[in-house]
């Protein structure tokens, strides 16, 4: 059995079809068709509902955080111990919610069908923010498409929404709704089982290994903003899933002085906290990679996990050496995240073992990271490159540079790599360097770039960091490189 509250209501499922998504439960099970399919792949944001969820504060008060997420790729059982917020639940005793008035007020609304999507990234906006701030309006609203408006009036419902935002039913029974999480949480292993399908989700890592070893078939889930496509695009079952989600010790993260520990179901804007401090062209990566509903779901494990040659976040772990621990039932081993991507979609992964964290080092110094895609938001990468050089007198003593959207897997250049070590860092070098690159990559071509572009672009892009590292006051990294 899972359990949840929608808004303040306690519901407790046991035989729901494990394959059921929220946008679906809403609308099917409960008669809340305020919340819109417009794309079933979390591009749209018409689907957008808040989870809330118990979490300690830096100072160590418990509150709730409140996190806008795409209902269509949201399987029912990751809300275990949470509580479910839909467009329906914002208006109170007869009177709309602040944000759906601003909506009104502003003339933010034509047709209507992307308005709840909208609201809900608002709702989810305002619960997390203390003054109007235009560049968290635009990072909370880019994952919700209009082709009405223009997204001006909604930007100035934002604004309105995050300007002396008054207080609401949410916030009036904060303490009550804290206490109903806490009487819910998970204690044991929860589970969905509709006879034919089920649904496991452990709490802790060492049941996840006995559950996985006892369910080699099955498919783990943790954001599931890849996994819920094979149900949503391709119309396909999965028998057996377990939840990750649940299992704190793999959603840490944890400082050293020379690494950074991250638990693999952690959500990519949380390791954005982490990330940002430490390596500013990681974090405005992670800016851009798909929306905030995505990145509030989807986890770096996952990014990792799935193997996909145009991840983003693999070149850039590759190029700081980036480590990962996998477990198998009570054996553990660190792999150096390169070697773990071995063929298209193929990886170093034995039968029942897991991504358990990523390790990453610090002080690269002069690591810099660059996305090249169609659009600046909310789209995936033709080309993704990260540098790193260590350069001793004006000598690169040590080299990494790795690539994605270049091969079948994110792969380090070696060739360009070994022109680079032990050469003086100048622009000859980078020349001798930029041809390397052809003798390391015979890219394809598709719908996103052709064979000719992505070498280019990689070859520019070397050429790029060069600049910026013998200029440093250019500021034309990656969010202004499209």
């Amino acid at each position: 059995m899972i359990q949840f509250l929608l808004n303040q209501e306690l519901r407790s499922e046991h035989a729901l079809d494990p394959n059921l998504t929220v946008l679906n439960y809403l609308r099917e099970h409960v008669g809340k068709s305020g919340t819109k399919e417009g794309c079933a792949s979390g591009d749209c944001g018409a689907c957008t509902v808040v989870v809330g969820e118990l979490h300690t504060d830096e100072q160590g008060a418990e509150q709730i955080r409140y996190r806008s997420l795409n209902s269509c790729l949201t399987f029912v059982s990751s809300l275990h111990g949470k509580q479910l917020i839909s467009v329906e639940d914002l208006k109170h005793q007869g009177q709309l919610h602040s944000v759906q008035q601003a909506m009104v007020e502003c003339h933010g609304s034509q047709c209507g069908f992307c308005t709840p999507g909208f609201v809900m990234s608002l709702f989810a906006l305002q619960k997390n923010s203390d003054a109007p701030d235009s560049h968290k309006a635009h990072e909370a609203l880019a994952g919700n498409l209009c082709r009405c408006t223009g997204y001006r009036p909604i930007l100035a419902a934002a604004e309105q929404a995050c300007c002396n935002k008054p207080q609401d039913q949410f916030d009036s029974r904060q303490a009550e709704t804290i206490a109903r999480l806490k009487s819910i949480a998970p204690t044991q292993t929860g589970e969905l089982n509709s006879g034919d399908k089920r649904c496991l989700v452990p709490l802790t890592v060492a049941d996840l290994a006995d559950l996985y070893d006892a369910y080699p078939q099955a498919r783990l889930l943790a954001g599931g903003t890849d996994l819920a496509l094979e149900v949503t695009q391709f119309h396909r079952t999965l028998p057996v899933m377990i939840y990750v989600g649940n299992i704190e010790a793999m959603k840490r993260i944890e400082h050293f002085d020379d690494r950074l520990e991250i638990g693999a179901a952690t959500a990519l804007s949380d390791c954005y906290t982490a990330l940002n401090p430490e390596y500013p062209d990681f974090g405005e990566l992670l800016q851009r990679f798909a929306s905030l509903q995505i990145r509030n779901q989807g986890t770096l494990g996952g990014n990792i996990g799935n193997a996909s040659p145009i991840g983003d976040s693999p070149p850039l772990l590759i190029a700081l050496g980036a480590q990962i621990v996998l477990c198998k039932g009570n054996t553990r081993r660190t792999l150096a995240l390169e070697d773990y991507f071995i063929d298209y979609r193929v990886t170093a992964r034995q039968d029942s073992e897991f991504i358990e964290k990523i390790i990453v080092p610090k002080g690269q110094e002069l690591f810099r990271a660059y996305k090249v895609s169609k659009r600046l938001d909310d789209d995936i990468s033709a080309v993704c490159a990260a540098f790193n050089l260590k350069i001793d007198n004006g000598v690169i003593s040590a080299a990494r540079v790795a690539f994605g959207g270049m091969a079948a897997t994110p792969k380090r250049a070696t060739s360009c790599e070994t022109a680079l070590v032990g050469a003086i860092w100048n622009s000859a070098t980078v020349e001798k360097a930029c041809a390397a690159l052809a003798d390391d990559f015979t890219p394809l071509s598709d719908f996103r770039a052709s064979k000719e572009y992505r070498l280019l672009s990689a070859q520019n892009l070397l050429r790029k960091y060069f600049i910026e590292l013998q200029t440093p006051h250019i500021e034309t990294r990656v969010t202004a490189y499209v």
